[in-house]
């Protein structure tokens, strides 16, 4: 078998190269650990009336959001994946649109079609004119977050429980018709249960993005463990406090980030060694036909085509704001951040699961999977953490860095890399794993130098799935909101700065366009990559 000589200059440079990117992959979860041992020996000026409130609110749209969610994704994937009714086809792939709607942008439409001589007021007017403004529906805004969290959410749980259903539960379904297994029972003692590892996974990440939401919360007006954390430390410069809220929400979402992976490690529960069967759908007709579809387009209307049409809606009737957009700085913007970001994140990816396999050495994988933290982590603790970590280095070595890495590209570059390296390290991690070891001993043992199997073996297997995980950078990038908000070189905007500043100032019909072309960017990327999200 071939062996690794560790002490190659070569193999010495690659686990440096592997350590010094995992370490400051780590660097936000040291910063807020130290910030957890200030408290220790600092007194909060946080009144514990205001912390419960804080926990309460949050908690109260995490729990309403998950019932939702696993409603709203759960029984569409459930119909899809069973039966055969008018426009299935169409709502498999219509329904994952539900994630190009950022919750914040769902949240400017909600409020403006039920607010007062909003929208809803203006089609009742529509139809009968003497109608008055009391008819329409006073929703409080702790309900307008959780409808908009929900609407825009649930499709992590569709997606996983769409998986499932398609993937490995087919021989199960096929045995238990064998044995007469009746359809209640079918549901209940086979289908739900072994789908409940998937389905666990996504309201873990509901959950997660959830406790981790800003836009929402902020626009609605909700005292939220995140809106605390913000106002905190950058309205009333109460750093202590921010650090107690910051503790508290990721101790939360740490205990979330063990769930989603505890379940992760179950989700292979099915017979491997040879391929699930088909599902064959039950044709639906009359009635139950109607019903299935209504479910499924009802669903899909409110999470894409409502926030849509509102948008549009906005943006004609009030074209006069168009004016106030240079929309090819704003385009231009994104795409810079997009291929800036995306390009570092996958050169960092690339080196250290191929350095990882090289060296199989358990110190470098251990820091390597702890570098995947960002992911856990709120936008707004990574904009602190940031701030925090430069400004520190700054006083200890005496040098200004914070102006080089505060409020500038890069800073901003480094805090979408704290929080999206996850998304670029496990992807290519995981298609690193179907290689097989032998190739990569066959091809040592051929002369292949360590570069040479890399571009000429590893990489054009990987390169298949390349395009998918920057499809998922992109749209993180382009929906994140806290970071962009307060990473960002001065005056420079991307769409979700602008809608929100719009948004803030209660000039929602301005939020529009640059909503619209938000959305816009998310359906062409998700659209692009829907054959990955359902494929089979």
């Amino acid at each position: 078998m071939f062996k690794i000589n560790y002490y190659s200059k070569d193999n010495l440079l690659i686990f440096f190269l592997v350590l010094a990117i995992s370490a400051m992959a780590i660097t936000p979860l040291f910063s807020i650990i130290i910030s957890l041992l200030k408290i220790f020996f600092l007194n909060s000026s946080l009144d514990g009336k205001f912390l419960f409130e804080y926990i309460r609110n949050s908690f109260d749209i995490l729990f309403f959001v998950i019932i939702l969610t696993s409603i709203f994704g759960i029984i569409p994937s459930f119909l899809i994946s069973f039966f055969s009714f008018w426009g299935v086809n169409f709502f498999k792939y219509a329904l994952i649109l539900s994630l190009a709607i950022p919750p914040y942008i769902f949240g400017y439409s909600l409020s403006s079609f039920f607010e007062n001589y909003g929208t809803a007021y203006s089609l009742l007017k529509f139809f009968s004119p003497n109608i008055g403004n009391n008819l329409t529906l006073n929703l409080s805004a702790k309900t307008m977050t959780i409808i908009s969290l929900s609407f825009s959410l649930f499709g992590y749980i569709y997606l996983l429980s769409m998986t499932t259903f398609n993937n490995q539960l087919g021989n199960y379904i096929e045995m238990s018709k064998t044995l007469g297994i009746s359809k209640f029972r079918m549901i209940k003692s086979i289908i739900l249960p072994l789908s409940r590892p998937a389905i666990f996974i996504g309201i873990s990440l509901v959950a997660m993005e959830t406790l981790s939401d800003f836009g929402t919360a902020s626009f609605f007006g909700i005292s939220t463990l995140t809106t605390g954390i913000y106002n905190s430390w950058f309205i009333f410069d109460d750093i202590q406090t921010s650090n107690l809220l910051s503790i508290v929400l990721l101790g939360f979402i740490l205990f979330l980030f063990y769930v989603e992976n505890k379940f992760q490690k179950k989700k292979k529960f099915h017979d491997s060694s040879y391929k699930s069967k088909k599902i064959k759908p039950k044709e639906l007709k009359g009635f139950y036909n109607f019903l299935a579809f209504f479910v499924c387009f009802l669903i899909f209307f409110i999470s894409f085509i409502f926030p849509l049409l509102q948008m549009i809606y906005w943006s004609i009737i009030h074209s006069n704001y168009f004016y106030n957009f240079d929309l090819l700085a704003l385009n231009l913007n994104t795409l810079f951040l997009i291929l800036t970001t995306s390009s570092i994140l996958l050169t960092f990816a690339f080196l250290c699961n191929f350095g990882n396999r090289l060296l199989k050495n358990n110190f470098l994988n251990i820091i390597s999977n702890l570098s995947i933290s960002g992911y856990a982590i709120p936008g707004i603790l990574i904009s602190i953490a940031v701030i925090t970590i430069f400004s520190t280095i700054s006083d200890l070595l005496n040098i200004e860095l914070k102006s080089v890495f505060i409020g500038s590209f890069i800073g901003l570059v480094f805090g979408y890399f704290f929080r999206f390296y996850s998304i670029a390290f496990n992807g290519i991690k995981s298609n690193y794993l179907k290689i097989n070891y032998q190739i990569d001993e066959s091809g040592y043992l051929l002369g292949l130098s360590k570069v040479k199997m890399f571009l000429k073996v590893h990489f054009p297997i990987l390169k298949r799935n390349t395009f998918f995980i920057f499809i998922l950078i992109s749209l993180e990038i382009i929906k994140e909101l806290p970071i962009t908000l307060i990473l960002r070189p001065f005056n420079f905007e991307t769409f979700s700065t602008k809608a929100f500043e719009y948004a803030s100032q209660d000039l929602i019909e301005a939020a529009a366009l640059p909503s619209l072309f938000l959305v816009l960017w998310t359906t062409i990327l998700i659209l692009f990559s829907s054959k990955y999200f359902l494929k089979k």
